[in-house]
């Protein structure tokens, strides 16, 4: 199978490149710049140039490939609400190749505010796009799905981990250090998920060679890590005092993460392991936090 990936040379991206690669499929990778293109060479792949806003070259790397699995989108907090859209206009994009098809796309998505207070799961109906949670990712893919193309969403954890993270957990490690403690908020009992990138690109890949219209899959491999758990991990390995705020003070010492620090992210991936035959076999976070570099100083 030729499969077109954007994002392809990002966190996870690169290790679902890297999956279907070594399952046998060829790739496609979207490259915005000549050291994109370069790795997706060096990792065996054939480069498309362009970005998530050239909606053109989004729509001929589609239409010359089997299947497509979007992992791109732009991290930038401060123009969170505009990444969003520009993602939903990326995904439609996609989709309209793919319309008349049965060809699959494969969007990614979060768990973020879904539920709180139990575990989530693949059941568990996205969020509509509103002003207080603008990500359009899976509204957009189960919008082509109601119209018959073939469009699927993978739910990360908020915490995807492994050498190279630059997600939330580093920004925990960098809030700590300069703030000289590591942090949570109140009895710190809310939970996120966790999985290794190296088991996410396995769902990625399942998922494509399974394709199931509408279907939401879970790429967690823990179901629930208290919040204070991770702060209590970082503050030991940094030899800092370990803190529980208020709200108040949570602002103080959060900024801009404080929304994330509170929230209860912790779901179950038992449909997606039964109906794809995935096992997660990579380090728990735990591990990772030990092995994958995290507190090396950073230059």
């Amino acid at each position: 199978m030729r499969v077109f990936v954007t994002g392809a040379t990002g966190f996870v991206g690169s290790a679902v490149v890297d999956e279907l690669i070594e399952a046998g499929h060829q790739v496609l990778g979207l490259a915005r710049s000549d050291a994109s293109a370069d790795a997706l060479v060096r990792a065996g792949a054939e480069v498309h140039r362009g970005t998530i806003d050239d909606l053109d070259r989004l729509r001929s790397g589609a239409a010359s490939s089997d299947a497509v699995i979007h992992t791109a989108f732009d991290h930038d907090f401060s123009r969170f609400a505009e990444n969003c859209r520009r993602d939903g206009v990326a995904i439609e994009a996609l989709g309209e190749a793919l319309a008349g098809s049965q060809r699959p796309l494969l969007v990614t998505s979060g768990l973020a505010m879904m539920v709180s207070g139990r575990l989530g799961h693949e059941g568990d109906p996205c969020l509509p796009v509103s002003d207080g949670y603008p990500r359009a990712s899976e509204p957009t893919a189960l919008t082509l799905a109601a119209r018959g193309i073939n469009a699927a969403t993978v739910r990360l954890s908020p915490t995807v981990h492994g050498a190279g993270d630059h997600g939330f957990v580093p920004i925990l490690i960098d809030l700590a250090r300069r703030t000289g403690r590591a942090a949570y908020i109140g009895e710190g009992q809310n939970a996120w998920s966790a999985v290794h990138r190296r088991d996410a690109a396995v769902v990625f890949r399942r998922a494509i060679e399974s394709p199931k219209a509408g279907a939401r899959w879970h790429a967690i491999a823990e179901e629930r890590i208290a919040f204070k758990d991770i702060a209590t991990a970082i503050g030991e390995r940094l030899g800092l005092p370990v803190v529980s705020l208020s709200q108040d003070e949570a602002q103080a010492h959060f900024g801009w993460f404080t929304k994330f620090a509170g929230l209860d992210l912790a779901a179950t991936s038992t449909v997606t392991r039964e109906a794809l035959g995935w096992t997660p076999k990579h380090p728990t976070l735990t591990q990772d936090l030990d092995d994958a570099g995290y507190f090396d100083v950073k230059a």
